[in-house]
């Protein structure tokens, strides 16, 4: 595993249970609204001082989630993609990595064509159960609850290069 890890520059991401908890509200006059994990965007911020790269792609649209991106520096970014294999492929050729490239992570049925085809696949805690049997990791946390983050300390601890990310949070001494 420690091979395919090392590969892995691109973070594939859903969103709908994964960077949250699957849960979709509405508001009086018809917004939705999302729910992200503070924890899930340390870890991207960690992800990327690693010289790393993290996309989405999503099922469903929603501004609230091209805003978490947008502050969070992932891009691309493709939602209302029901064919999330093809916006996989998108992906690819907008970032010019290849599979053995991406780790993704989902959550339910649509993520398998992905999650099959990508070098590193990843289950969050409360994922369908087929997902989970394709995942080579499942994450301790559940979608929406730091589950990203669980799965980028994973990824950063087998690749080796977690200790040395985190010193500036160490106190001297």
């Amino acid at each position: 595993m420690t091979d395919r890890v090392a590969k892995v520059e691109l973070l594939l991401l859903d969103v709908d249970g994964v960077l949250t908890d699957g849960s979709i509200v509405y508001s009086n006059s018809g917004e939705e609204l999302k729910r992200f994990h503070v924890r899930d965007g340390s870890g991207l911020k960690l992800w990327r001082a690693a010289g790393k790269r993290a996309a989405i792609v999503s099922g469903r649209t929603s501004p609230a989630v091209s805003r978490r991106a947008s502050e969070l520096g992932v891009e691309p970014v493709l939602q209302g993609r029901e064919d999330k294999l093809a916006a996989f492929e998108k992906v690819l050729a907008a970032t010019g990595v290849t599979p053995d490239q991406v780790c993704a992570i989902g959550d339910d049925l649509a993520d398998l064509p992905v999650l099959v085809r990508c070098g590193v696949a990843v289950a969050v805690a409360d994922a369908c159960p087929e997902v989970r049997a394709a995942a080579n990791y499942v994450t301790i946390m559940p979608g929406g609850h730091g589950a990203v983050r669980d799965a980028i300390e994973w990824l950063l601890k087998v690749a080796g290069r977690w200790d040395e990310l985190i010193t500036r949070y160490r106190p001297a001494g």
